[in-house]
């Protein structure tokens, strides 16, 4: 009488290998589980995709968590500043302002980003 006991070993090595490369080939980490040179290449790529007008939700969806963020609100207006790691600076361990690019929104909509915008934003009376 023949064992079933390596086929039956065999059949579960099989199925373990293809959900090993299903996982591997399926799987994309989310911007919040990358380390910070993946999370830094991948904030870059996705500011090429952003445009002006876009909802804070739907950029969060994309960009994953903010680094940084502030806010501010008037009568009639609410702006925020999202801040996304973008260059390297200095080999410190942490993540610091000036390592990343802000995104300005105005009543949750994106209006601008970058430095000079961000700027711009603490010069005016009501960003500064």
């Amino acid at each position: 009488m023949k064992s079933k006991v390596p086929v039956i070993i065999g059949s579960i090595f099989a199925a373990y290998l293809a959900f090993v490369a299903v996982v591997v080939l399926v799987y994309e980490p989310t911007p919040d589980d990358m380390d910070w040179e993946d999370r830094q290449a991948y904030n870059n790529a996705k500011l090429t995709e952003l445009s002006i007008g876009q909802p804070i939700e739907q950029i969060k969806t994309l960009m994953g968590k903010a680094d940084f963020s502030e806010a501010k609100s008037t009568n009639q207006d609410t702006l925020q500043v999202l801040f996304y790691r973008t260059h390297h600076s200095k080999s410190d361990g942490e993540t610091t302002r000036d390592e990343c690019t802000p995104l300005l929104f105005k009543n949750n909509k994106l209006i601008a980003w970058g430095q000079d915008t961000y700027q711009q934003y603490l010069d005016s009376p009501i960003g500064g």
